[in-house]
C-alpha cells in the first residue's frame, strides 16, 4: 500500500487542486456565491491568504499562504468543503450520498504542491490563470469571470491581454483535467 505524505510547512505557500466527485457537474460556477461565502467564513475562522484562484465548473485551483505558525491546510479544506456542501443542501440542491452516510459532492482528497520559490509561484499562477482556456471554456484568460487574473490586471501585475486572445482550439496533449 502506498502511503501518501503531505508536506506540512508552517507559513507555507501551497498550490491546490480540489475537485467535485461528479466531473460532469457545474456546481462550483452555478453556486459561486455560496463557494465565496464558504471561503469567507473559513478565512475568518482560520486565516489564510489567497494568492491566486480559478473556479471552474467541476474543480478549482488555489494558491494559498498560511499564517507563519500554522500548517493545517487540510483542516481548512475540510471546513470549506463542508460549508459549501451544507449551503447547497440547505438551499434545496440535491446532493447524493455515499455508503458511509456522507454527502458525495467532493472527491475525498485534494492535490497539493508546496511552492518552492518565486519561479515556481509564477509557473503555478500562470497555470491557474490559463486553465479556463486549457479547458476550452473561453478563448482568452481575461474572459473567465471566476479568476484572480482580474485582480492581477487591476493591480498592474499582468496586462489585460495576458495569455493571448482569439480562438483557441485543441487540447494541447492534455488528458482533459
Amino acid at each position: 500500500m502506498v502511503r501518501y505524505r503531505r508536506n506540512f510547512v508552517p507559513g507555507g505557500t501551497f498550490f491546490f487542486t480540489v475537485t467535485l466527485d461528479d466531473r460532469r457537474s457545474s456546481a462550483l460556477v452555478d453556486h459561486v456565491d455560496k463557494l465565496r461565502t464558504a471561503f469567507r467564513v473559513t478565512r475568518a475562522e482560520r486565516p489564510f491568504t489567497i494568492d491566486a484562484i480559478v473556479i471552474l465548473p467541476d474543480h478549482l485551483h488555489v494558491i494559498m499562504t498560511l499564517p507563519e505558525d500554522d500548517s493545517d491546510f487540510s483542516g481548512r479544506w475540510k471546513r470549506l468543503k463542508g460549508l459549501f456542501t451544507h449551503q447547497l443542501a440547505a438551499s434545496g440542491v440535491p446532493i447524493s450520498g455515499n455508503g458511509r452516510g456522507e454527502f458525495a459532492l467532493w472527491q475525498r482528497r485534494f492535490w497539493e504542491h508546496t511552492i518552492r520559490d518565486e519561479t515556481d509561484f509564477e509557473r503555478c499562477t500562470d497555470y491557474i490563470h490559463y486553465n479556463p482556456v486549457k479547458h476550452g471554456l473561453v478563448a482568452s484568460p481575461i474572459d473567465w469571470p471566476h479568476s484572480s487574473l482580474h485582480r492581477y490586471v487591476r493591480a498592474g501585475v499582468l496586462p489585460a491581454d495576458w495569455g493571448g486572445a482569439g480562438e483557441i482550439t485543441g487540447n494541447f496533449g492534455e488528458r482533459g483535467d
